[in-house]
């Protein structure tokens, strides 16, 4: 089983790099009980000690599972989003734990970027690039329609399209000048599809 782990960590550790620290912990070994690291993020190498939540998980047998983006930092004080699945063994003891650190720094960095980047003045003149002049309506409906079934709108399955045509035709978007155009776009499909869901 813990070499099982050692090669789902070895494939996490490739796809999520160098973002996030993949680490295979023995339970049953605490003293050094790193038995894989990949993009050492923690500066831990293998044979390193387990951490507190190891050691938890070592005295409770009924310790959670598996906990889930919780708020972590590396020694230097770097912000980090953790998650570690316990692994138990036929008899319910914890034999090892797979665990995931991802480096927020970088992330933050991009955030803090974007919001300069998408931050608008508004106080500034109101003008639409719009010539269709309604389509901003017909894509925050649709937007909206896509959001309460939990999906986007190029995922729309066929019978949700029939239902949202339905849903702006009674909102009077479909008489909007090229309605089926901006819907067609809006969904990636072809106009005639998006005739065939208004019929």
């Amino acid at each position: 089983m813990l070499d099982q782990l050692r090669q789902i960590a070895d494939g996490l550790g490739q796809t999520l790099a160098p973002f996030c620290e993949v680490v295979v912990h023995d339970l049953l070994e605490p003293d050094q009980a790193i038995l894989a690291i990949h993009n050492s993020l923690s500066g831990r190498q293998v044979g390193d000690p387990a951490t507190e939540l190891g050691m938890a998980r070592i005295a409770d047998p009924d310790f959670t599972q598996v906990l889930a983006n919780y708020a972590n930092q590396f020694a230097d004080g770097r912000q980090a989003k953790s998650t570690s699945i316990g692994i138990k063994d036929a008899s319910g003891r914890y034999i090892a734990a797979l665990c995931l650190n991802l480096d927020l720094t970088l992330f933050r960095g991009l955030q803090s970027a974007m919001n300069q980047f998408m931050r608008m003045d508004t106080e500034g003149p109101r003008e639409s690039l719009d010539p269709a002049g309604g389509a901003d309506a017909i894509r925050a409906r649709i937007d909206a329609f896509a959001g309460r079934h939990a999906t986007t709108p190029r995922a729309l399955r066929t019978d949700e399209r029939r239902a949202l045509l339905s849903e702006l035709r009674a909102a009077g978007l479909l008489d909007v000048r090229r309605a089926m155009e901006t819907i067609a776009a809006h969904l990636g499909v072809s106009r005639a599809s998006v005739y065939s869901y208004a019929r």
